[in-house]
């Protein structure tokens, strides 16, 4: 019976040891175990470039390898906001897998889609132009071709920019729009979308086009760990915390 687990929004960075040590505690008891762990997005909390050598992420890292190398379980890695320009030199030094948004797949007897999940968040219109700016090739080269130091200033200024921007906008602006969420049920001819972004941990249920459907929407490691853990093709759609 194949096991897959899910997680996203760790966030990960020096300043919070706690997170950093509560994955590796997950590493070893969620997803050694499992056949193959999926990475939503947002790993850690801003990555410069795969020519930064990190050291401070070098357990994580290294755990990352031993999921591969030690136990098996292969490793997925999807791009979120805060870590899209982790790259193939860092994806073979941590042995996972590169996936693209949004990735297919078939799920416990449902057909599904994994996503980060920002783009849901339609209404929220200034970041959608953010995003659309920092995920053009010219914009990533030119910031890739800066000095690691101008870089750590620009992702500072950023995050900065983002805080204080999403302390100004209401909580529906932050969330997913429900009708560009039906859409991607109804365009992808899916029953299950499973994403992060939005640090709502939930289940919902929804008809669309007379077909049941659920939308699973991971949580954020702040305050603890989520996942979510699905066995075999027999459905066991269960979304924990620890």
């Amino acid at each position: 019976m194949q096991t897959r687990v899910f997680i996203a929004d760790l966030h990960l960075t020096p300043e919070r040891p706690a997170t950093i040590a509560l994955f590796l505690r997950f590493a070893e008891e969620i997803a050694a175990p499992a056949d193959q762990l999926y990475i939503l997005g947002d790993f850690v909390e801003y990555w410069l470039g795969d020519d930064d050598p990190a050291p401070h992420y070098a357990p994580v890292f290294d755990c990352l390898r031993e999921l591969k190398e030690k136990h098996a379980t292969q490793v997925f890695f999807m791009h979120g906001n805060r870590d899209f320009l982790v790259g193939n030199r860092l994806a073979q030094r941590c042995r996972f897998q590169l996936i693209e948004e949004p990735y297919a797949m078939d799920l416990a007897g449902h057909k599904a889609l994994l996503m980060h999940g920002d783009t849901l968040c339609t209404d929220d219109s200034e970041y959608q132009q953010f995003r659309r700016m920092v995920r053009n090739e010219a914009w990533i080269q030119d910031i890739l071709g800066k000095t690691l130091e101008e870089r750590v200033a620009i992702a500072r200024s950023l995050r900065e920019q983002s805080q204080k921007a999403g302390s100004e906008k209401a909580e529906y602006i932050m969330d997913v729009n429900q009708e560009a969420t039906d859409r991607v049920f109804i365009d992808n001819d899916i029953s299950l979308l499973i994403h992060g972004h939005t640090h709502r941990p939930a289940i919902h249920h929804r008809i669309i086009n007379k077909r049941e459907t659920r939308r699973v929407v991971l949580g954020d490691w702040h305050g603890g760990g989520s996942y979510l853990r699905v066995a075999g093709d027999e459905e066991e759609l269960v979304l924990r915390t620890f």
